[in-house]
């Protein structure tokens, strides 16, 4: 089975095939991403208030343009003791109404953590994967958030990595060490959280 990650982000298609392997050989799955389609994508309006709404509404989308089984993700990043209006949510990326670059995000963030003296940061994460017109499967479990870290005004030194900008900035907060310097499977885990694997062992063993 061909499976739709519903993402044009090369880096977290990559992170995603590895943490989702072991099911490739178990249930004979292929997974691709948006951009092995070489089709037309169509731009998904991400509107919800919630990464769960967000996930939602671009699988249902995708499933609609290509009719194959596909599933979306989507993230919240939430800082503990921080006012509402700083905190981004589901607006990672887009501050003010406007669309921020890698190079942004690493400016606006370090900025906040300059403000409040770093930040506790975590992140929320859900996941919506539709096989067909009948069956859908969704989920915002407290397995797929991420151990607490801390974002830092001061960014890696020497790494940048495209797709995970902030990661320059985070600190893993059981070794002090930068995400870029942690091992990569410690790496992979932060980017996919292991609710994601469970939940495709859950869905994937009612199908199947």
């Amino acid at each position: 089975m061909k499976l739709l990650f519903g993402t044009g982000n090369p880096a977290k298609l990559s992170a995603m095939r590895n943490r989702l392997r072991t099911l490739d050989r178990k249930y004979d799955i292929e997974l691709i991403g948006l951009k092995d389609l070489k089709m037309e994508i169509p731009s998904v309006t991400e509107n919800g208030k919630t990464p769960l709404e967000n996930a939602h509404q671009k699988a249902a989308a995708y499933y609609e343009a290509f009719h194959i089984p596909v599933f979306s993700c989507d993230s919240g990043l939430y800082f503990d003791n921080v006012p509402e209006y700083d905190q981004p949510g589901v607006h990672v990326r887009t501050i003010n109404g406007k669309s921020l670059t890698d190079d942004e995000m690493i400016a606006h963030y370090a900025g906040l953590a300059q403000k409040y003296k770093n930040l506790t940061a975590r992140y929320k994460n859900a996941i919506c994967f539709v096989y067909d017109n009948k069956h859908f499967y969704e989920a915002m479990d407290p397995s797929m958030e991420s151990e607490p870290f801390v974002i830092t005004s001061t960014p890696h030194s020497s790494i940048r990595k495209k797709g995970f900008p902030i990661d320059s900035l985070s600190i893993d907060m059981k070794t002090g060490k930068y995400f870029y310097d942690l091992p990569e499977q410690k790496l992979e885990q932060v980017a996919v959280e292991d609710g994601f694997l469970q939940f495709f062992e859950r869905v994937l063993k009612q199908m199947f």
